[in-house]
């Protein structure tokens, strides 16, 4: 791994320090956490319009579509100041990393034009629709069906898991247009309006009490003709392109949300007198161990990045992989190393607060979780969504180790 960050890298980082230093409230470090949910409120209002005028929303995307046009080392320069000074992004992690670049990569003029700005600004919510309750890990069963009539694409189907769905403008989905072809090759990516009749959005709640997710059912709903990304049937590339935004873009920094979650840790254990004991003391050197590779890993993702490598496909599910399963394992030891106090529902109601590992979270009043509650039950799906656990170990086993492919029933036997 060669990776030295030139002068003109370290003269953008005194920019955006400047410029955080300059906008970010004095008391934000000290006290996001605390901060009463009127006030945050209006503390993201008005920060997502410093933000805009900043331009530091969607910077690397091209000047002509609105970004800044960073390059990749200032991309990774300017995440490493927002995150050293835990200051907050715009919560548009679907406009903002996964559909619009997509549709840089992917889609027409046409599209781009019509629309990257409204994403930049914040005018239109977006919602994945890939999952079908027949079709998870195993994407390309998808059973939703496209076909054009008049000048449109007549969808119908159901999916589901779709998250925030119950507030999205626009869907970004998978349907097979062409049922004859390989599973592969039959399917197309669509934007589909989710404002009309014929979209029905049921909302599935969860343990917690909270609906983040819900099922979607399409019943001759319709999208333009040319609301297509890319080519009839080429919708599982596009697709892969999306899964790739969604499974990591933050190479340096990915680590450090597990960091500091790791440090709050050890901070509750150390209050509640359980830091002396060596079997914990183990789980938490194995716990930093992990995070610093992780920390490494991005580097060297960075540098292969940067130098031209191409990365194989294996590399991501790797990392992956490492993350999810950590946390998994991290919570469920934190929770039984604290007790059974650790399951008392001591949570600040329905309020919306930021959880280190995990994002921000909005509880429910009827079941008021705490933070390390609501890691637990995120971190259930973490090994799920983005391509399971089992399926990147097998494309890990298949693509890194060249070992034999898993049967299936679909696939004609070896000879």
């Amino acid at each position: 791994m060669d990776l030295t960050y030139p002068p003109e890298a370290e003269e953008f980082r005194r920019e955006v320090r400047a410029w955080l230093e300059a906008n970010l409230p004095s008391w934000w470090m000290a006290s996001e956490e605390d901060l009463p949910a009127v006030d945050r409120r209006a503390f993201s209002a008005e920060w997502i319009k410093r933000l805009r005028e900043g331009g530091w929303i969607c910077a690397t995307w091209p000047k002509e579509y609105g970004g800044r046009g960073l390059s990749t080392m200032e991309a990774v320069v300017m995440t490493e100041e927002f995150t050293r000074a835990r200051a907050p992004k715009r919560a548009d992690f679907v406009g903002d990393t996964l559909v619009g670049p997509t549709l840089l990569q992917w889609g027409s003029e046409e599209q781009k034009l019509e629309f990257l700005p409204k994403i930049l600004r914040g005018e239109i919510a977006w919602c994945q629709g890939f999952s079908e309750p027949n079709a998870g890990s195993d994407l390309a069963s998808i059973a939703t069906t496209a076909v054009p009539a008049d000048g449109e694409w007549i969808i119908n189907g159901q999916k589901i898991w779709t998250t925030e769905a119950h507030e999205a403008d626009y869907c970004f989905l998978l349907a097979r247009t062409e049922p004859d072809a390989p599973r592969h090759r039959g399917l197309s990516y669509l934007l589909v309006p989710m404002r009309q009749p014929g979209v029905t959005v049921r909302p599935i709640r969860q343990m917690d009490g909270t609906s983040e997710f819900s099922e979607v059912f399409f019943d001759d709903a319709r999208c333009p003709a040319n609301a297509i990304v890319g080519q009839p049937g080429d919708g599982w590339r596009v697709a892969m392109t999306t899964l790739g935004f969604e499974r990591g873009s933050s190479d340096t920094t990915g680590h450090s949300r597990f960091q500091r979650e790791l440090d709050m840790l050890i901070e509750q254990l150390r209050k509640a007198g359980r830091t002396d004991d060596p079997l914990v003391r183990q789980e938490l050197a194995r716990a930093w161990s992990t995070v610093k590779i992780m920390e490494i890993n991005g580097l060297r993702t960075l540098s292969d990045r940067l130098h031209g490598t191409k990365q194989a496909e294996h590399v991501g599910a790797v990392g992956k992989l490492l993350w999810t399963e950590y946390h998994q394992r991290l919570i469920n030891f934190a929770l039984t190393a604290l007790g059974p106090e650790a399951q008392i529902l001591t949570g600040r109601a329905a309020e919306e607060r930021s959880l280190p590992g995990t994002g921000r979270h909005v509880g429910d009043a009827r079941y008021p979780i705490s933070s390390l509650q609501a890691a637990f039950f995120f971190s259930r799906a973490e090994t799920i969504w983005g391509g399971t656990s089992q399926v990147q170990r097998n494309l890990i086993a298949e693509r890194a180790l060249g070992l034999p492919k898993e049967s299936r029933a679909d696939r004609e036997p070896r000879r």
